[in-house]
């Protein structure tokens, strides 16, 4: 990987783990807007649990090189949700935020998904068999 794509993927990991560890303290200590979310969606509290431990799981998994193909899979699924709840039952606009938080989840999604195509190759079980997709080596 030439270090100009190596800088990219860096950034594109540690942009997509900030922003999902700044939204973890509003889920676990139940801010009134995740309660809210989370209610919407009728999984309050055990999903809001559940999705806050699954990002916490991302976000170390997103900064140890090893692991951050693994770590932008899972952020990406769990974005794709995210997404998809803000579409059909959230709306863009969550209590006034301006769409901020549908926002933030297009941009941890979009990284995720970068850093998977980047980092493709060190997935596990498909990982080898995409080492070279279009004649382009990855990590």
């Amino acid at each position: 990987m030439s270090k100009s794509l190596s800088i990219l993927c860096w950034v594109m990991q540690i942009a997509a783990a900030g922003i999902l560890l700044q939204t973890l303290f509003f889920k676990f200590s139940g801010a009134e807007e995740s309660r809210y979310i989370f209610s919407t969606l009728g999984v309050e509290p055990w999903g809001r649990f559940a999705a806050g431990t699954a990002e916490l799981v991302a976000v170390v998994l997103l900064l140890v090189p090893q692991t951050a193909a693994i770590g932008a899979a899972l952020a990406a699924v769990l974005m794709g949700g995210a997404v998809m709840s803000h579409l059909t039952r959230l709306g863009v606009e969550v209590r006034g935020d301006g769409g901020l938080l549908f926002a933030l989840a297009v941009v941890v999604l979009a990284a995720s998904v970068g850093v998977v195509v980047i980092r493709r190759s060190q997935l596990p079980v498909i990982g080898p068999q995409l080492r070279s997709v279009a004649g382009t080596e990855t990590v």
